[in-house]
């Protein structure tokens, strides 16, 4: 049976995107066909004892394409026989696959996960991805915008194929309770509540949720906005907030992600209304939470930057605000659900079965396996 050794900085216990899009493929794989080689984190131990397939760590909590490294990727693919491999982060680790190939592995795939599109803008890391995709045979993207970007860059020197990240469809799904959550904030069950999860960084658009919430208060008193998650824009968001009276505006904070489903389950619609900014540097790669948002049946409002839209159908599963800049275009998008529940609610039943039929991370890991294959 082929033998696939995964080479990744990202994996758990740590935690963040990367990570659960490496652990999610990763742990889909038939037993004994994958070896994974991560670096050393708190708890470790411990994680590695309960997993079904064999985890190696490094000493230290970064792996780089050094001479140390290179003769122990060697040495591990070697020593399990590993025909395939994958970088789970294509930059830097995509420099180890000469020494993949010298050492029996036959086929090498090496993910991207969005913020890749900001290097190809920036020469010397331009030349990184080109020196490194050149050495694979796969390079993975997220989405078409993303793909937009990296192949004019990438095209000539390897092949570009899609493997977003994916939705664990029994943990976010229609049936998760809400309740518990309004109660906790004090908002009745009737109140129209709009949710918005992310880090608070100013590409997400909670300003614009805010700065749009007057106009929404005016037309639904009792509504409430939910903005949930921490980040370093946290204080100029409550500034906003207290310059508009901030009525109805609640940050809740971080929150564990066992509690996300009732978080999303809690509110009528999802809004993130994110922006591009720094002249393309600072960009959507995807946005997970549209579609967690959508497995749990909500109707979900998106931003144009790059690849957000294609997290959402818009006019089917949700909306896509053209203008995410705009209070005003904000505001219209949100009224337009509040005030049609039955729309609202088509969109979210709409949303629930396109997550099922093309996001869910089962369908994506026999993606994952034919591209190895």
């Amino acid at each position: 049976m082929s033998r696939t050794l995964v080479v990744t900085n990202d994996f758990p216990p740590r935690q963040g995107g990367i990570q659960t899009y490496v652990q999610a493929l990763v742990s889909r794989q038939p037993l004994d066909s994958v070896v994974v080689f991560a670096p050393s984190w708190v708890g470790a131990v411990e994680y590695d004892a309960e997993q079904p397939f064999p985890i190696v760590r490094h000493h230290s909590s970064l792996i780089l394409p050094i001479p140390e490294i290179r003769r122990r990727v060697g040495s591990l693919a070697r020593e399990y026989g590993c025909d395939r491999a994958w970088f789970g982060a294509a930059a830097p680790l995509g420099l180890l696959a000469p020494t993949l190939r010298d050492n029996g592995v036959e086929r090498v795939v090496a993910s991207t996960h969005g913020h890749e599109t900001g290097w190809v803008r920036v020469p010397g890391a331009r030349q990184l991805l080109r020196r490194l995709a050149a050495g694979v045979d796969v390079i993975t993207y997220i989405t078409q915008f993303t793909r937009g970007v990296l192949e004019p860059v990438l095209a000539d020197v390897t092949t570009l194929r899609h493997l977003p990240p994916g939705v664990d469809v029994d943990v976010f799904h229609p049936d998760a309770d809400g309740s518990s959550v309004r109660q906790r904030l004090g908002l009745d069950v009737t109140s129209p509540v709009v949710a918005c999860i992310s880090r608070l960084v100013r590409r997400k658009g909670q300003d614009v949720l805010i700065r749009a919430w007057p106009r929404v208060r005016a037309r639904c008193p009792d509504a409430a906005l939910l903005l949930i998650g921490d980040g370093p824009d946290l204080d100029r968001l409550q500034a906003i907030a207290g310059r508009i009276g901030g009525n109805g505006v609640h940050f809740v904070g971080g929150v564990s992600w066992a509690e996300l489903p009732a978080y999303y389950a809690a509110c009528d619609v999802f809004a993130m209304p994110c922006r591009t900014r720094r002249g393309g540097l600072d960009v959507e790669g995807l946005g997970m939470v549209y579609l967690e948002a959508a497995a749990c049946a909500r109707p979900v409002i998106a931003g144009t930057s790059g690849g957000a839209p294609e997290a959402v159908r818009h006019g089917e599963t949700g909306l896509v605000v053209e203008d995410p800049r705009s209070p005003e275009s904000v505001a219209s998008s949100i009224l337009e659900l509040l005030e049609d529940p039955s729309r609202a609610g088509r969109m979210g039943v709409a949303g629930r079965g396109w997550v099922e039929a093309e996001w869910s991370w089962d369908s994506l890991a026999l993606r994952w396996r034919d591209l190895l294959a």
